[in-house]
């Protein structure tokens, strides 16, 4: 535990290293949130309710989700194509961490060390977009397991995309799609409530609403009963799936590692 704890450390570390250019995203965070709940007050017009909800529950909706994402931000796994180009992934190999463990591990790290920068933030996010309490004590406790899962669902399908530099050296491209596909079909720009019967069914067959809408909706109350509890089973479900795709491809991965010189 002290080797992934050392991991982490580092990167709580680096993190913190460029904590003004953290402190900038912040800001830029809290323009987002503002934009959001213009627009979705605009969309609403003068009704008061859409497909069942408020334009209230769906601004804390819209500032919720920008704060998790910002919290979840995987700063960790956009570096393993640089390692991989530079070969610095030959010195990470011989650590006595494996190598998912150490990004895994140092992603915590990162994102420990945003947590305190988001707290500080977070009642300025409420004041420029929307707050709301949980529905209820249950809503709670759901959202904070739930969002838990969300998290490692989020870092697992990351560390899976920037272990494809392992074939293609360079995963620029293929980050910017994934983040597209990630935030609209998490429901981060428009909830699975609002789309079309389709769509929704791709996302809810795909592990990115899992990571933004799942926790959200538990905490609003817009998941309740026997379906919060088949969300929550999924999440599990999708963690199993994508521990087992990431140990799958860095089990592939390994072998195109080529150490040339002394």
């Amino acid at each position: 535990m002290s080797r992934y704890l050392a991991c982490a450390r580092m990167q709580f570390a680096t993190v913190l290293t460029y904590r003004a250019d953290f402190l900038l995203t912040l800001g830029l965070l809290l323009v987002q949130i503002y934009l959001l709940r213009v627009v979705w007050t605009a969309v609403y017009a003068d009704r008061e309710v859409a497909a069942g909800v408020s334009v209230h529950t769906m601004i804390a909706y819209a500032t919720l989700v920008s704060v998790q994402y910002a919290l979840f931000t995987s700063w960790r796994f956009s570096q393993i194509p640089q390692r991989v180009r530079e070969g610095k992934v030959a010195m990470d190999l011989l650590r006595p961490v494996g190598f998912c463990g150490q990004m895994l591990a140092g992603q915590v790290g990162g994102t420990a060390a945003t947590l305190p920068f988001i707290l500080v933030v977070l009642p300025f996010a409420l004041l420029v977009g929307g707050a709301a309490a949980p529905a209820s004590a249950l809503a709670a406790v759901c959202y904070a397991v739930s969002l838990l899962l969300a998290y490692v669902i989020t870092q697992l399908l990351a560390l899976t995309v920037g272990m494809v530099a392992f074939w293609t050296l360079e995963t620029t491209g293929m980050f910017m799609i994934y983040r597209v596909a990630a935030q609209f079909l998490s429901g981060a720009l428009v909830p699975l409530w609002f789309m079309p019967e389709p769509l929704r069914l791709v996302a809810q067959l795909l592990p990115f609403q899992a990571t933004a809408y799942t926790p959200t909706a538990a905490y609003l109350g817009q998941l309740h009963g026997s379906g919060l509890a088949a969300a929550l089973g999924v999440q599990v479900l999708w963690v199993g799936l994508l521990a087992a795709l990431a140990r799958l491809v860095w089990s592939r991965a390994v072998y195109r590692v080529v150490v040339q010189g002394g």
